[in-house]
């Protein structure tokens, strides 16, 4: 895309950024404020109705979530062949891009909790507002440039509310999914915290449990094995993290906010005065 593209005399277009489920995402800057923003194209050409009403479902969503945790959102901009969302920027990227083995790999115990506690205070405030996210994983957490975590990508998101409608659907990413998710027997918070358990494994290694396997075969691993394997070098601390995360009933996991006090998160932690 050309640089000098301008929605609505407001936002001026620069380079792409990344891609999300239905387009490229770019940096943008808004020309009356001087901030910079991301913006996600989607083309209305040719997308399903049932694809629409999900991103639409996403907007409605990200309009009532207002936390330091959570990618903000500042409105959106509807021609005759697209929609533009406009999100806050978050310069640094995934933490998926930023443990490529080009960039700086996997990341130390120490430096993996600072981030998940950031992670769960997100998905406390979330799960209060009755919202389950359903697709927590490295690619959908970004920081900024002082390491701050920011939880995107709401477009599975959804309401505990309207779980009994959307329990007969596997929603979010086979490796990152808990089993319950898969036997689609219920939508629960307890499931965003399986992935919390997923998400710390692949920014420790690189890559999430079963990795090694293609998405079908690891679907029914994650259903029939007892938990996944945690790497045998990690310390007494995260390891038991990682068992209260990847317990098989849904109803013996903990919390977002019980996990904030696990003692690996309080003693890896700085603290903030």
């Amino acid at each position: 895309m050309a640089r000098q593209v301008t929605l609505d005399k407001k936002y001026m277009l620069e380079n792409e950024i990344g891609r999300g489920s239905y387009g490229p995402v770019y940096k943008g800057l808004n020309l009356e404020k001087g901030d910079f923003v991301a913006i996600k194209k989607v083309s209305l050409g040719n997308i399903a109705q049932e694809d629409l009403n999900v991103i639409m479902q996403e907007i409605d969503l990200l309009k009532i979530l207002n936390h330091n945790n959570i990618v903000k959102y500042l409105g959106s901009i509807k021609t005759e062949t697209h929609l533009y969302i406009i999100l806050e920027y978050v310069e640094n990227g995934s933490l998926a891009s930023i443990i490529k083995p080009d960039r700086f790999g996997p990341f130390p115990e120490s430096l993996v909790a600072v981030y998940i506690a950031q992670v769960l205070e997100g998905l406390v405030y979330l799960h209060e507002q009755g919202v389950v996210h359903r697709n927590i994983k490295g690619a959908n957490i970004l920081t900024t440039k002082e390491g701050i975590v920011k939880l995107a990508d709401f477009g599975v998101s959804m309401k505990v509310s309207e779980a009994d409608d959307n329990t007969h659907s596997v929603t979010g990413t086979p490796y990152w999914m808990a089993p319950e998710v898969i036997e689609m027997s219920e939508v629960c918070v307890a499931s965003d915290i399986w992935s919390v358990g997923c998400t710390v494994i692949e920014l420790l290694t690189g890559v999430p449990p079963y990795y090694d396997l293609q998405p079908m075969p690891a679907l029914f691993r994650i259903v029939q094995d007892e938990n996944p394997l945690v790497p045998d070098n990690l310390s007494p601390g995260i390891t038991d993290f990682l068992h209260q995360c990847f317990k098989k009933d849904a109803r013996l996991r903990p919390d977002a906010k019980t996990l904030l006090s696990h003692p690996w998160i309080q003693n890896s932690t700085p603290v903030v005065c």
